[in-house]
């Protein structure tokens, strides 16, 4: 399904690739069929703001908005198992579904890396792509409702994913809605000064007991530049064996 591959590249950390292949990425928007021409739109728009903007300027803003706080952290295990045991034994079971559909990581992100469990997504079946993503609809939809509470584009390809999932996306949002309205901004200056207290004294405990050797970048912390296997390139190259040889690509 392509336009997982699409709605990955723009989730991840705008580079020079985004630039350079907005005329197919567009082109790749406007024939899904899997979503309306309102979601498309949205894409569109959010394509649009990204490559027509100083790409400095827009790393600087992507990383305002992903890497402060945990809110709108793009790790999905981070939400439902925060720092806990649990989140680490939940990453070896989708780096073991990874492996089982043959789909290599060649990089240093977390196997929960949105990006990532979208570009993976793109090399399954249409069905069980939906059933990827309603499996994790409630963390989509949270996630774009707070996208959208700080007037974000990018809350776009959440509702678009949701779309594909197959969901009832007004009813599930409706609830993300309720839930964001109550719930405090993680991403002023004081929330991060507690957050980094309450890690300070997390990181004391750590040297008495053992811990999950797969930890989240801290918020605010300047992201660690490496490569992002999200292969876009070849839209027209689509199928079984296509996808085998892209899965597989560093």
């Amino acid at each position: 399904m392509r336009i997982l591959k699409v709605i990955s590249l723009l989730l991840d950390y705008p580079d020079a690739p985004l630039w350079q292949a907005r005329e197919e990425l567009a082109q790749a928007i406007g024939a899904s069929r899997e979503i309306s021409p309102a979601q498309r739109a949205g894409l569109r728009c959010l394509l649009d703001e990204l490559a027509s903007a100083e790409p400095m300027d827009m790393q600087e803003r992507y990383d305002g908005l992903f890497e402060r706080g945990r809110a709108l952290s793009l790790l999905l295990f981070e939400h439902v198992h925060g720092e806990s045991r649990e989140r680490g034994q939940a990453m070896v079971d989708l780096m073991a579904q990874y492996q089982a559909a043959g789909f290599a990581i060649g990089v240093r992100e977390l196997p929960d890396y949105i990006p990532l469990y979208l570009e993976y997504l793109s090399t399954c079946d249409d069905l069980s792509a939906r059933e990827g993503l309603a499996d994790v609809a409630h963390l989509l939809a949270l996630l774009a409702a707070r996208l959208e509470e700080r007037d974000s584009r990018y809350a776009g390809c959440f509702r678009a994913l949701l779309q594909i999932a197959g969901v009832h996306p007004q009813q599930v949002m409706e609830v993300a809605r309720e839930r964001v309205a109550a719930e405090p901004r993680d991403d002023s200056l004081e929330a991060l000064d507690k957050v980094w207290e309450e890690e300070a004294v997390d990181f004391l405990k750590a040297e008495q007991q053992e811990r999950c050797p797969s930890q989240p970048r801290a918020p605010g912390k300047a992201r660690e530049e490496v490569p992002v296997p999200l292969h876009w390139v070849g839209f027209k190259h689509e199928g079984p064996d296509a996808q085998a040889q892209e899965a597989h690509h560093v």
